[in-house]
């Protein structure tokens, strides 16, 4: 495919996510301003981050940092990394190097992994959201709901790390719009004990509306944006 052709489907898609995104801000009685876009760029090429910037998205969400990496050092329009995926700790040194905000904080360990890896190699912190499990289910990450207090206030006293609020993923066997009810509960409650932390990242491309209606400050969206591929080799 061309790059005028993909980049005038991207654009095309880009449209109506974000009528998508308004028509949800507007049923809210939200500001749209008020929510980021997040194109999760897993799985596509370097050449598709490109075509988002020059249409003006700037924030981009990698899960895994095999593939991240080399495509944060390919890229060279200003956008934000968003690490949105599980990550061991060994892989703490590789994401501070390009990403600006680490989504998928659910432990003290991986805390303290990110700011010691900070601390040598980078000279800005580095944002955090803490990943939130919203049914308690251990097998899928997140810390649950009763443990939220503690690791903030954890994750606050570490140097190099800014703690910004929260992110979930609305389990296959609870509605979306229950399990973001339930975020946005956990979020104002560290939003209380943790004024700045005040993001919440929720919603994808089939559930992006309820996650709107339920507070959601920054939405992750990759098939509705780029479209159905196969995955990088």
């Amino acid at each position: 495919m061309g790059r005028t052709v993909r980049r005038d489907e991207i654009a095309g898609n880009l449209t109506a996510v974000r009528a998508r995104i308004d028509a949800a801000c507007a049923a809210a009685g939200r500001d749209g301003a008020g929510v980021t876009l997040i194109a999760v760029t897993k799985t596509y090429p370097a050449s598709d981050v490109d075509h988002l910037a020059a249409l003006g998205v700037t924030d981009m969400g990698e899960n895994r940092d095999q593939e991240a990496a080399p495509k944060a050092a390919a890229v060279t329009a200003p956008v934000r990394w968003h690490y949105i995926g599980q990550l061991q700790r060994n892989k703490a040194r590789s994401v501070v190097g390009y990403a600006d905000v680490v989504h998928s904080v659910d432990s003290l360990r991986l805390a303290e992994a990110l700011g010691t890896a900070v601390s040598k190699l980078r000279d800005r912190p580095l944002e955090v959201l803490m990943q939130i499990s919203i049914d308690g289910d251990p097998h899928r990450g997140g810390v649950p709901a009763d443990g939220v207090a503690a690791l903030a206030d954890s994750i606050a006293a570490l140097p190099g790390l800014v703690l910004r609020g929260v992110m979930a993923v609305a389990p296959q066997d609870l509605a979306p719009e229950d399990a973001f009810a339930r975020l946005a509960g956990v979020a104002a409650r560290l939003r209380a004990e943790h004024p700045g932390a005040d993001l919440i990242s929720a919603g994808m491309s089939g559930d992006l509306e309820a996650a709107i209606a339920h507070g959601a400050t920054h939405v992750r969206v990759g098939g509705a944006l780029l479209g159905m591929r196969a995955p990088l080799r």
